[in-house]
């Protein structure tokens, strides 16, 4: 068997790898360089956690995630994931963090809960003043992505895959599997899976029924010195509370403090343009973060980034085959962590031909 992968974000470099490792002729074609700076996949980390408030069918797929990853660390030689666990920050009632805490709890998983002052003893950074409460779990943490997308596009270069940077694809024919370059090479396969991210719908325009692109920013911030022994040794922190939807990634291996706010997101149609921070971005982001943090003006803005995502109207992945061609869109901001088991279900669904069993799994409506 023969199958093209448009696309190297995370799926696609874990479908590529799946199909590789059982013994298809992989062709993984990525536009730009792997990793691509503009992908979804393409920052320096992205967290890894359980809690998933109202989607329990994301929360209860997590374990099958976890052992994917450590699959391909297996694979890889080498472990990608700093396992800082990961805290909850409340502000107010009913705010996202209760709703992760009792996600958490209904499914039987433990948590370590704090008063607001036992938080701030453990977190230097944070201010017990804007707290309701704290709560810590020790499973999960940060993947490093750079690291991931590196090593599995070395592994399957080692393993005889077509791996071609900068191969931008201009059209896919789903029927016949075939995929037009914009060099004007036509390549064919038996089949074509589709991981192209924020630009899928460049490929696939009639989904925009389904799937809408964002464009949202990030900003990488310097602590204050005396803080940041903390924030080196502090946990991913999955949302901090109050209105802003805001998580946080710890300075670990060489990566840099990150901070993301939901408020950031606003629909772009293409994911190409707008990529450039705006003048004060990173400081508006980072002020989204006083609360619950102390001493916010303290914080330097090292850079921002930006990046482009799509999304289902209720926040779930989506998988539709269409002749020889599946199209896969796990890009949404919760995609990071399941790619290493999207690739293993789309690969298995390929190889045994029940695509809509991986489809059913991989939307996680149940």
């Amino acid at each position: 068997m023969k199958t093209i992968v448009v696309g190297a974000g995370i799926s696609g470099l874990s479908t590529a790898w799946q199909l590789a490792k059982k013994g298809v002729e992989v062709f993984l074609l990525e536009q730009g360089p792997i990793p691509n700076p503009l992908s979804a996949s393409g920052d320096q980390h992205r967290i890894i956690r359980r809690a998933y408030g109202g989607k329990s069918g994301y929360q209860r797929r997590m374990s099958d995630a976890f052992d994917a990853w450590d699959e391909l660390w297996g694979d890889l030689g080498e472990r990608h994931l700093v396992e800082t666990g990961f805290l909850l920050l409340s502000q107010k009632a009913g705010d996202e963090a209760d709703e992760y805490r009792q996600g958490l709890i209904d499914g039987g998983f433990a948590l370590e809960d704090m008063s607001p002052q036992e938080t701030a003893d453990r977190f230097a950074f944070v201010d017990p003043s804007a707290l309701r409460w704290g709560a810590y779990s020790p499973e999960g943490g940060v993947l490093l992505s750079l690291k991931i997308a590196a090593g599995i596009k070395a592994w399957l270069i080692a393993k005889g895959a077509d791996v071609r940077e900068n191969c931008r694809v201009a059209s896919v024919d789903a029927s016949s599997g075939s995929v037009t370059l914009e060099s004007g090479d036509v390549l064919s396969a038996d089949r074509v899976v589709v991981t192209a991210g924020a630009w899928v719908l460049k490929l696939f325009p009639d989904l925009s029924d389904e799937l809408t692109t964002y464009r949202t920013a990030v900003a990488y911030l310097t602590p204050p010195p005396d803080l940041l022994g903390a924030w080196k040794n502090g946990p991913a922190i999955l949302d901090v509370g109050g209105e802003v939807d805001g998580y946080v990634l710890p300075p670990v291996a060489g990566t840099g403090l990150k901070v993301g706010s939901g408020l950031t997101k606003y629909v772009s149609a293409d994911p190409e343009a707008d990529r450039e921070p705006k003048d004060g971005e990173g400081l508006t982001i980072r002020n989204y973060f006083s609360p619950p943090f102390a001493r916010i003006e303290e914080y330097q803005v090292e850079r921002v980034a930006t990046c482009a995502y799509t999304f289902t109207k209720d926040q779930h992945f989506l998988v539709r085959e269409c002749g020889k061609t599946v199209v896969v869109s796990a890009c949404s901001g919760h995609g990071y962590k399941f790619g290493a088991v999207v690739g293993r279900r789309i690969a298995g669904g390929i190889l045994d031909g029940d695509l809509e069993a991986a489809r059913i799994w991989i939307e996680a409506r149940d």
